[in-house]
């Protein structure tokens, strides 16, 4: 499975920085963690599941809403530069950015006005923190609910996609939309929405996480994001991630679907560029 975005994407928004996390062995059911922020404690200990098989994401949730508390008590997320720059990027698309925000800002917005999401699964809940946190849309995609590749690119019209409700859409022809060879899309109107069809579920073993930004140091902090969501994932589900950084001179990644991600001592940054060549560094220090 190889996911990417398309040179008209890469061309017309050259600020783009994209970072992408591979992981497998991701279970525990979704729970509730609302009622876990106050006292850091969520089931088991840290990294490990309690009797139910949920896995522990409450405590950490709690520090990353914290960082986000922080940065909203000096103004709303409207005036956040990496919001702003999204603002600009649906306008330029066409979409009224008041009726269409990017995911982490209307997170950032229910969090601001005190509307907690409901859980939906440790991981989802976990990477929309660290999108509140970082104030970046943070997609986490089921793999096996994708067929073929997967690719952020213009849609022709002819793509369906699948609401949460089950509810069948088809993508106006030229919004951008997250692909599959099948043709079925995976999020709608690019970080806007995601598909119910490769939502994560108690039943998920391998997930892709896409964050995307648009703002001046969106190339570093899109690493930074990366890596702080390898070692969540290191931390809590003992996984072994495989993350990239992609650019338009570095655009895909080629996902290890089905292959065992524990090889190698640690995470590994796999980045291919367009001549297919391939590179991995260690893991970095340190977004529904």
């Amino acid at each position: 499975m190889r996911f990417r975005h398309s040179a008209e994407i890469w061309s017309d928004h050259p600020a783009l920085a994209a970072g992408v996390v591979f992981a497998t062995g991701i279970t525990g059911p979704a729970r509730d963690t609302k009622d876990t922020k106050d006292t850091g404690r969520a089931g088991g200990a840290e990294g490990t599941a309690d009797a139910a098989g949920n896995v522990p994401v409450g405590h950490r949730i709690a520090e990353f809403d914290a960082v986000a508390a922080a940065r909203l008590a000096t103004g709303p997320e409207t005036g956040f530069p990496e919001i702003q720059a999204w603002r600009r990027t649906f306008s330029a698309m066409g979409l009224e950015p008041t009726r269409y925000r990017c995911a982490a800002e209307a997170l950032l917005r229910r969090f601001r006005r005190g509307q907690d999401p409901p859980p939906l699964h440790p991981l989802v809940d976990l990477c929309n923190a660290i999108s509140r946190a970082f104030a970046i849309p943070v997609a986490v995609f089921d793999v096996a609910g994708i067929s073929g590749n997967l690719e952020v690119r213009h849609a022709s019209g002819e793509e369906e996609y699948l609401t949460f409700s089950g509810e069948t859409e088809r993508p106006a022809p030229h919004e951008v939309i997250f692909a599959d060879t099948a043709g079925r899309a995976h999020a709608r109107r690019w970080t806007n929405r995601q598909s119910g069809l490769s939502a994560v579920r108690d039943t998920t073993g391998e997930v892709l996480v896409v964050a995307e930004a648009v703002h001046a140091t969106a190339a570093e902090d899109v690493l930074r994001l990366t890596a702080v969501v390898a070692d969540e994932l290191k931390a809590l589900w003992a996984a072994t991630p495989e993350t990239a950084l992609l650019s338009a001179s570095s655009p895909y990644f080629d996902v290890p679907v089905g292959e065992a991600a524990s090889r190698g001592a640690g995470p590994s940054a796999r980045r291919r560029g367009a001549g297919g060549e391939d590179t991995r560094d260690g893991p970095c220090p340190y977004r529904p």
